[in-house]
């Protein structure tokens, strides 16, 4: 019985940071002004402000568009978190190379960055106008006066 609670425990430490940190996590989304449409290369779409969830191994582009607004784009990427290698050295003492192994197949160690994702969304330049060339005279209009054909009274 003490062998089958042993082996039941054991099976539970496996992946330390899997469990405690688990295999996704939130991503905010804020622009300046809020109301983007955002959308990310992993097919995930919301309006700002949003949380999205994703894959904690997963790095992705994030982009927000808005009318009147350039479009801007900004990548995700992940890097091992404080609590994530506290968690993965935790395998040490129980999980051993199998819960290592788990923990570093689903992510568990990782963070995403930057997060949160702020945009500050810049105005769309306006139609530019080119203004006439310095020197450069109008061009003149060719004007055909309409050919006059007299006809005389018939007698």
């Amino acid at each position: 019985m003490r062998i089958l609670l042993v082996a039941a425990m054991g099976c539970a430490l496996v992946g330390c940071a899997s469990i405690t940190r688990g295999t996704t996590s939130q991503v905010t989304i804020e622009t300046t002004p809020p109301g983007a449409a955002v959308r990310t290369s992993m097919n995930h779409t919301c309006v700002s402000p949003c949380t999205l969830t994703v894959g904690r191994k997963d790095e992705f582009v994030v982009t927000a568009s808005m009318p009147g607004y350039r479009e801007a784009s900004m990548p995700v990427k992940t890097r091992v978190a404080g609590s994530g290698a506290a968690g993965f050295a935790g395998n040490i003492l129980a999980g051993g190379l199998i819960g290592m192994g788990v923990d570093a197949s689903t992510g568990a160690t990782l963070e995403h960055y930057p997060s949160p994702v702020a945009f500050t969304m810049e105005p769309a330049a306006p139609a530019k106008l080119t203004p006439p060339r310095r020197g450069a005279k109008p061009k003149a209009l060719a004007f055909k006066p309409e050919a006059k054909t007299a006809s005389a009274p018939r007698s």
